[in-house]
This record gives C-alpha cells, sequence and structure tokens, in this order.
C-alpha cells in the first residue's frame, strides 16, 4: 500500500469546479505540536469571483480578499458572524480570486469536536485567521490523497446561505458525498454527473 500523498501546488491551478468536485474524498490535515488531526472532506463550495456575486471577491481587491488574488495553494481563512472561521482553499491562476470553501469533513484522527459545518470544521481543527494566507504544502495545515481513497458519489445543490446574490445563488456549485452522514445541509436529489 502507498502511503498519503500531499497534494502539490499544481493541483490548485486547476478550474475551481474540477477542484471542488476533487477534494472530496481526500484528507484534510491539521499538525498542531506534532499531533496530528485529520478528516476526509465530504462537502466543498465553489466561488469564482471577481463576476460571481456570493464570493467576497466580487467586490474587488481588497484587504480582506487580498490572498483570493493570490497564488492557488493558499488558505483564505475568515470570520463571519463574529465567531465561525471558515477555511476556503485559493485556486485557478494567481490574480483569479476563485476559491473553494471547505463545509464539512468526516473525522479520522484527533477530532472529539463536530466537523459538520464551516464553522465547526474550523474549530475542531484550531483554524483561524492566524492562518491566513498558510501555504497548503507545508508542515501546518494541507490536504492529501489517502493511500486508498475509495470513489464518491458527488451529489451537488445550489451553494448554502448566499441569498443575496441573485442567480449567482442558485448556481448548483456545492457538492458532496452522497453517502456521507456527516454533510452539513440539505442534499441533492441527483447525483453530479
Amino acid at each position: 500500500m502507498r502511503p498519503a500523498r500531499r497534494l502539490p501546488a499544481d493541483f490548485y491551478r486547476q478550474d475551481t469546479l474540477t477542484v471542488a468536485r476533487s477534494l472530496l474524498g481526500l484528507h484534510l490535515v491539521r499538525q498542531i505540536d506534532g499531533v496530528r488531526r485529520s478528516g476526509r472532506i465530504v462537502e466543498t463550495e465553489a466561488y469564482q469571483g471577481p463576476e460571481d456575486r456570493a464570493a467576497h471577491s466580487w467586490r474587488g481587491r481588497t484587504p480582506r480578499t487580498e490572498v483570493m488574488f493570490g497564488p492557488p495553494g493558499h488558505a483564505y481563512i475568515y470570520l463571519i458572524y463574529g465567531m465561525w472561521h471558515c477555511l476556503n482553499v485559493v485556486t485557478a491562476a494567481e490574480g483569479v480570486p476563485h476559491a473553494v470553501l471547505l463545509r464539512a469533513l468526516e473525522p479520522l484522527d484527533g477530532l472529539a469536536l463536530r466537523t459538520s459545518g464551516p464553522g465547526l470544521l474550523c474549530r475542531a481543527l484550531e483554524i483561524d485567521r492566524r492562518l491566513n494566507g498558510i501555504d497548503l504544502t507545508g508542515a501546518q495545515l494541507w490536504i492529501e490523497r489517502p493511500s486508498r481513497c475509495a470513489p464518491v458519489r458527488i451529489g451537488h445543490s445550489a451553494r448554502i446561505g448566499v441569498e443575496y446574490a441573485g442567480d449567482w445563488a442558485r448556481r448548483p456549485w456545492r457538492f458532496f458525498d452522497r453517502d456521507s452522514p456527516f454533510v452539513s445541509g440539505r442534499r441533492a436529489t441527483a447525483p453530479h454527473r
């Protein structure tokens, strides 16, 4: 059996919708003081600013969104409702503000708290804005392809909580493992093709 492999930077340079689907079944890993915490990614959402009105970058480049405009393969982390951090993976080419929100994990190593939801996922892995901009090929936070990666039945739906974005809110850019009980929100009825 071959060992798990960290995703290379080139993985994140792909089309954002491709990355959002391809992340399902892979493992998010956080190393804290030599202790490994990890979970299997079971839900993602794609954001393609600046045109996408649901993306933070739709209003252009700001100090908050600067990381989204940077090189792919970095973490864009922000705070919502004054208490929940959210982890996004920057994708596409440098200068193109696209990202994929990680919405839910199936707990694997060292996770005692719930991980079904972007804020809960970050709390369980101790991810906060101090890690904003971190390179996801480094030693603190990364995504890896496990040695055995079972096929995922991919479902899709509109993204959650972005109704303010008009037509953009209805884009079916939320992807999830149809067989996982750890998915955070409503499920679609048809598998993604």
